[in-house]
């Protein structure tokens, strides 16, 4: 398979560079049912495959029991494809329509759910599918939208070190993903997204973004290395703390 080797690739050099995964990591994927998520399992047990570190991963997804979902067919999949899963009921929005919960909402209770699982079930790291293109909307919302400056890290220690976030498709860019979901026959299968995401911002962020590439088709990948070449003697420094009503955190 050309494109998970590619990928695969991309991703081992993040995990490198980042330090992502050591000896004897157990690693909860969480896995929603998007496409993204699904590749990663893929490309963490091609990585596994020829490694000299040996780490563990499991499938997470999180069930917040809306009615109109079941996550039985994902569970199929991942079973099918011998990716040992778990699956963690989320009740915090049971009794709310699907259609109703914002982006931060959803994700703020998916996270947190996660990071119970983790603390239970002794993972020390979670990985996500977040991919370059992710991270690059992620910053450019906390600018556009926060008056911020912040990403979602590759790598992330929280809790004193406790639980560790890992991206390692950081690297990647969304079409690799999704030639890979092609390759792999991999079609969503659960709720990948909030349901308000098609009309969010983070969805006028991508179209901006697509058009700018259509001029220079290097944008995103500036982006994303922006922040790892910082001219400090270039950024406003106020003299006294300016003061604003922007309260929210940036996005992660």
């Amino acid at each position: 398979m050309p494109v998970l080797i590619a990928v695969s690739k991309r991703a081992g050099k993040a995990i490198v560079e980042f330090d992502m995964i050591r000896e004897g990591d157990r690693i909860a994927v969480a896995v929603s049912g998007g496409k993204d998520s699904l590749s990663l399992l893929h490309v963490l047990r091609d990585r596994r495959r020829i490694s000299p570190v040996k780490f563990d991963f499991t499938a997470v997804h999180i069930d917040f029991e809306f009615s109109d979902f079941n996550p039985q067919t994902l569970v199929e999949y991942l079973q099918k494809e011998g990716f040992p899963c778990l699956v963690e009921k989320a009740g915090s929005l049971k009794d709310e329509k699907y259609e109703d919960i914002d982006c931060f909402r959803w994700s703020w209770n998916r996270r947190k759910a996660l990071f119970q699982l983790a603390d239970r079930e002794g993972f020390n790291k979670i990985a996500f599918g977040h991919h370059m293109d992710d991270i690059v909307e992620t910053i450019l919302l906390n600018q556009f939208y926060r008056g911020e400056i912040g990403a979602m890290k590759p790598k992330q220690e929280l809790f004193g070190g406790k639980i560790t976030i890992i991206r390692p498709l950081a690297y990647t860019r969304e079409e690799a993903m999704a030639r890979l979901a092609r390759e792999l026959g991999i079609a969503g299968m659960g709720q990948s997204k909030c349901a308000n995401d098609d009309t969010s911002h983070r969805m006028l962020i991508k179209k901006m973004l697509r058009q700018f590439e259509q001029e220079n088709p290097a944008v995103v990948a500036n982006i994303f290395h922006s922040l790892q070449n910082v001219k400090a003697d270039y950024l406003i420094e106020a003299v006294q703390s300016p003061s604003h009503n922007v309260t929210k955190s940036p996005v992660l």
